[in-house]
């Protein structure tokens, strides 16, 4: 049974996309079909898997606008088993054209549904935002991912963000629950990154990764070149912490069947 899982932070700057694009990597990678939807108009998680996204026709806002079948625009990636549902930059303009759209929160939800069988995660790389576009995220997600950075002002906003996942709960998906959260760009030499760590704790209780994402310069020009992580430093700090999460995710998934 496929699982869909959105990274969401309304924070930009949190190493959203990285993990959204390095998780469904390492899971591809451990042998699962992944599909990562790249919900954010910036496009970075299309651009980070070597795909020019200036230079496509199609991506994710002809399928939301009902312009194209998803399973037209899917492009196939550098690691086997990871295919990428594009976003290009016509992806902007969907946050306004679908506000007098009926059923406008499920058009996420109702394209993956052509295609979830195929197959075992789908992986949402949601805007830095609490638009539209983001709570199309929520609906069409079993589970919530939310990364957090080591940073003083990392907690900020994420009251907010835990209300909004509430409220899809009460209103639109009882069912959607919160994975956990992912420390990112932690280093171990400074005090705030554990002093985060121990305010996290106040947020997510029992939902906090044991893997722990370190800042490293590798992690963040892999994109530049259009690799994952995998591809780019394969033996690195972040390959390694990026591995361990994709194994915690697939214990997770393991034992809760």
């Amino acid at each position: 049974m496929s699982v869909t899982i959105s990274v969401v932070n309304q924070k930009g700057g949190v190493g959203k996309t990285t993990t959204a694009l390095n998780l469904a990597a390492a899971l591809a990678d451990s042998g699962k079909f992944v599909l990562l939807v790249d919900l954010d108009p910036q496009g970075n998680a299309t651009s980070g898997l070597g795909i020019k996204n200036q230079e496509l026709e199609k991506g994710l806002y002809h399928a939301l606008i009902s312009e194209q079948r998803l399973h037209d625009i899917v492009i196939n990636t550098a690691h086997a088993g990871l295919r990428v549902v594009p976003s290009t930059p016509d992806l902007a303009g969907a946050n306004v054209e679908l506000v007098n759209v009926e059923g406008r929160e499920t058009k996420l939800s109702d394209i993956l549904s052509e295609v979830k069988h195929a197959y075992d995660f789908i992986v949402i790389d949601s805007p830095p935002s609490l638009g539209l576009l983001t709570l199309n995220g929520l609906v069409a997600a079993d589970k919530i991912l939310i990364p957090v950075q080591a940073e003083y002002y990392a907690l900020e906003g994420l009251g907010q963000l835990l209300r909004t996942i509430d409220l899809v709960r009460e209103n639109i998906k009882p069912e959607l629950q919160v994975l956990g959260a992912i420390l990112t760009m932690y280093d171990g030499r400074n005090r705030l990154s554990d002093e985060v760590m121990h305010e996290l704790y106040k947020f997510f209780p029992n939902n906090i990764f044991r893997s722990v994402i370190p800042r490293t310069v590798r992690l963040a020009e892999a994109p530049s070149f259009g690799k994952s992580i995998f591809h780019y430093e394969p033996n690195g700090k972040g390959a390694k912490a990026y591995e361990r999460l994709a194994r915690e995710v697939l214990d997770y998934f393991e034992k809760n069947k």
